[in-house]
């Protein structure tokens, strides 16, 4: 198995014949659309049946309840986990189940044997988020108590396998109360073999300033939890200047920092199943980036007849192409940023790879994943 760059004058027949693979699963692991064109620079992976899978990996993504049902199927086989986004919960402790029904996913989820995990947001009833609800929910004990309970009566009648806590902008002065709440959903939901789980924020030092990371204690939170996920994405958002969303650079940053503090075997490690697309030039407050899926941001280039770049110190897939006299930059995913953040994992001795978000199937992901780990299956 490796990772083949296309060049000027290549086509699906000529690298699969020179690759000694089916032409057939070259295109299908590739998901390369009729009429089979290529852009120059763009990834293929290539896999021919070998395995290595001495690393076990714990595998898990976010999905909201209205995933398409052919996106759900294909993605399932390759999972230990899904995350069912969202539910919220009032000043009160009342929990909000999400906008559209998760009956579907979970049932889905449950008879492909993929354990199902609820995901607990600071999401009011108004379907926003709000970091104050976070402060009056850790303030309060009828609150918390409320909460748990209404938590643990849709555990068990739902079919959930465990809870999933993804608090962010959690405010510092919250931070030991943030870690009880943890702590307490773990004394109470884990006796009856349910986990709890933790999304971080990537912080890099303990010292680490800003509203996103001052109320998230990595060695508390990893000590209270079963596991956690780093959040290692989003340098690169809709609202901010063009680069990476995950930057191979700024990751491991996170990684390095996260271990010191954490037992590596509880860590998973967050990876964007997503890119940008900017038009520039940039400015910001104004300027707003269009979200993208990998095959979408290959198939942009091909249409426009660009070049894909690689960053080598990011070790990120970018490209810039014309439309209607503006200039659009994007950065996305492929194969060679996801296997470099899968080294990482491999480096570190991490659980697994958790990815935001599962709405979109990325194909080749998956079969370097099943190349390269053996998945493990907790259900």
């Amino acid at each position: 198995m490796w990772i083949y760059v296309v060049k000027p004058g290549d086509n699906v027949d000529k690298i699969a014949a020179e690759s000694g693979i089916p032409v057939e699963k070259l295109i299908e692991d590739n998901q390369i659309e009729y009429p089979y064109r290529l852009a120059v620079g763009e990834a293929l992976y290539i896999s021919d049946g070998s395995k290595d899978q001495s690393y076990l990996v714990y595998s898990s993504g976010y999905a909201y309840p209205f995933i398409d049902n052919e996106v759900l199927g294909q993605t399932l086989p390759y999972l230990t986990d899904i995350y069912v986004f969202s539910y919220g919960f009032t000043e009160e402790g009342d929990l909000v189940p999400p906008l559209s029904d998760d009956t579907r996913l979970v049932n889905e989820a449950l008879a492909g044997r993929v354990r199902p995990i609820l995901t607990l947001t600071p999401l009011g009833p108004d379907g926003r988020f709000n970091n104050n609800l976070i402060s009056s929910l850790l303030a309060s004990p009828q609150a918390k108590e409320r909460l748990i309970w209404q938590l643990g009566e849709v555990l068990l009648t739902k079919g959930f396998r465990g809870i999933d806590v993804d608090f962010e902008y959690v405010k510092a002065e919250d931070r030991g109360a943030y870690v009880e709440f943890v702590g307490l959903l773990k004394q109470v939901l884990g006796p009856f073999g349910y986990e709890v789980s933790v999304a971080l924020a990537p912080k890099t030092s303990s010292e680490q300033r800003g509203l996103l990371y001052e109320g998230i204690d990595y060695r508390l939170l990893g000590q209270k939890a079963d596991r956690v996920m780093l959040m290692t994405y989003e340098w690169g958002y809709s609202q901010g200047p063009p680069m990476a969303v995950a930057p191979l650079n700024m990751v491991r940053r996170v990684v390095e920092y996260a271990v010191t503090q954490i037992t590596p075997g509880k860590i998973v490690l967050g990876i964007p199943n997503y890119g940008y697309d900017w038009p520039l030039p940039y400015e910001r407050g104004v300027t707003t980036a269009s979200t993208l899926g990998t095959r979408e941001a290959v198939q942009l280039a091909v249409d426009h007849g660009a070049e894909i770049f690689f960053d080598q110190t990011a070790m990120s897939p970018y490209f810039h192409y014309w439309q209607y006299g503006i200039r659009h930059e994007v950065w996305f995913e492929d194969v060679r940023s996801i296997q470099a953040k899968f080294r990482l994992i491999r480096e570190f001795g991490l659980s697994g790879a958790g990815y935001w978000q599962l709405m979109r199937f990325f194909r080749a992901n998956w079969v370097m994943m099943e190349d390269e780990f053996l998945i493990d299956n907790l259900f």
